[in-house]
């Protein structure tokens, strides 16, 4: 779950810090909704806030133009926390969520909220949870669309991987695509379709031998085609309803682009064999980790126009991200030879730690981003560039098997209208034919259509989430269970009352 900060001028700093964020809360209560994810939310803010104190307070260069924030009275005459970052909207599907703080929440509005499940069902326990923002004093604004996600696990997974990809692609919409083409589709039509999902979500055996990154070379090769728009009796869109589409996706022309989350690409399609040599965090090892970079298939995947078309990444300084095994000390029974415990940051040891046996490490937690559009010029492009301040993982946290991981970037306010589809490049655009240089700009060269149906079908998952949520919550909770011996002593109560009347 990222929760992303908006600066006053021209700065956001997305960070993904899923870890245990990643899975927000319980999955009854993040099925069940809002009222019971208020809690959790509230103690990220004030993480936040509280990190946020110390870095301004020692910051001298501060970005934003704010002071850190001012130290008042609470009741009864103690000091209150400065909060210098305000929760603005929070938003998940499942147990995946997004956190919107600004540090002037004036400055933010026309928010939009966008949510697609590829679980069980097309329930969020995987998912996808987007925020489109307009940001700034206008009439300088500019719109910023923030991705989270969290993909299918599993190193043979890969397929499946690309397949949530291409899902969020198509179905993570900011309105109903059927609202917004009013009169095109039959208004008697009942049934909702199901897209050709054959071979996306089907597991692949894993390998018998791990020859790593020769592995994935050829794992979409019988994926199911993706160039045919899913509408109703052979229906055909225009180019102008196909914009329409467009502006509702999360390749808006007009918006730039984040996305964050768990995305589960991992160094190999098979778990790692005996003696497997883990990376290393010992520069001077033969296995230092950056030589392990090579193999990460996210990379692969988006180089070759399969994943995560067009979109760019800071380039990657940091060790893997999971998986981590937490040890109760960093000596004693545990074996000391694989166990970390790096120096102590602000005075706290951080988390003695070592990799997972049976998972290669591999650096699922990733940010990335869309660049700036390639029909600006050069010269507005190299003098409003999207500018990498920073992107690296955070310690180890007790609570988690992953490492959070974060990006910070100044954004340019570029209008609405200097980003828009030129009329020459929206003439030449056309829905897929990416092939394998993954080259194109997918807010003109759409790799997949939007899918019209979405937006029903999640609807139907979101009510079996509440039946999920309220079951897994009168049995697998305290408060349910608190709940269902309540209800059982009142109607035992009552049975004996009117048996003795």
């Amino acid at each position: 779950m990222p929760p992303v900060k908006l600066g006053r001028r021209s700065c956001v700093e997305a960070y993904n810090q899923n870890s245990s964020l990643q899975e927000v809360a319980p999955l009854s209560y993040a099925f069940i909704g809002s009222y019971f994810l208020n809690p959790f939310y509230s103690r990220y803010e004030e993480a936040l806030n509280l990190a946020s104190v110390r870095l301004l307070a020692a910051s001298s260069d501060d970005e934003g133009g704010h002071e850190p924030g001012s130290v008042g009275k609470a009741a009864g005459g103690t000091t209150a926390m400065p909060r210098p970052y305000t929760l603005v909207r929070a938003k998940n599907v499942g147990m995946t969520s997004i956190l919107l703080f600004a540090r002037d929440p004036s400055a933010v509005h026309g928010i939009q909220e966008a949510e697609c499940g590829f679980g069980a069902a097309d329930m969020g326990n995987k998912g996808a949870v987007a925020l489109r923002v307009s940001w700034g004093d206008k009439p300088r604004t500019t719109e910023v669309t923030l991705v989270a996600t969290h993909l299918a696990a599993m190193e043979w997974n890969l397929k499946k991987r690309n397949a949530n990809w291409r899902t969020i692609m198509s179905g993570l919409t900011f309105a109903n695509p059927r609202i917004v083409l009013p009169g095109l589709f039959p208004s008697d039509e009942t049934t909702v379709p199901t897209p050709d999902r054959s071979g996306a979500g089907q597991r692949a055996a894993p390998p018998a031998e791990s020859s790593e990154s020769s592995e994935v070379e050829d794992d979409e090769a019988d994926a199911p085609p993706i160039t045919k728009p899913l509408l109703p009796n052979g229906l055909r869109l225009t180019p102008e309803q196909n914009s329409t589409l467009r502006e509702i996706s999360i390749f808006k022309p007009t918006s730039h682009l984040f996305v964050a989350g768990d995305l589960n690409y991992r160094i190999s399609t098979s778990t790692p064999p005996p003696l497997a040599p883990f990376p290393s965090f010992d520069s001077s090892s033969a296995n230092h980790y950056p030589a392990f970079l090579s193999r990460d298939q996210l990379t692969q995947e988006r180089l070759s126009g399969r994943a995560f078309h067009g979109m760019s990444e800071a380039p990657i300084t940091f060790g893997p991200t999971y998986k981590y095994e937490v040890q109760s000390s960093p000596s004693g029974a545990e074996n000391e030879a694989s166990v970390r415990a790096g120096a102590a940051i602000n005075g706290i040891p951080e988390v003695p730690w070592r990799f997972a046996s049976h998972r290669w490490p591999g650096w699922c937690d990733r940010v990335l981003y869309l660049d700036l559009p390639s029909w600006l010029s050069s010269t507005d492009k190299k003098k409003r560039a999207i500018g990498v301040k920073a992107y690296d993982s955070l310690p180890v946290i007790r609570t988690s098997d992953h490492r959070p991981v974060f990006l910070r970037v100044s954004i340019p306010v570029v209008s609405a209208d200097e980003m828009a589809l030129p009329k020459e490049v929206a003439a030449k655009s056309f829905v897929g034919g990416w092939g394998l240089d993954g080259q194109r700009d997918p807010r003109a060269t759409p790799p997949v259509p939007v899918d019209v149906y979405a937006w029903e079908r999640r609807a139907a998952a979101r009510r079996k989430e509440i039946i999920v949520g309220w079951s897994a919550f009168f049995w697998s909770t305290k408060e349910g269970a608190v709940v269902l011996a309540t209800l059982l002593t009142l109607v035992v109560g009552a049975w004996w009352l009117w048996s003795m009347a």
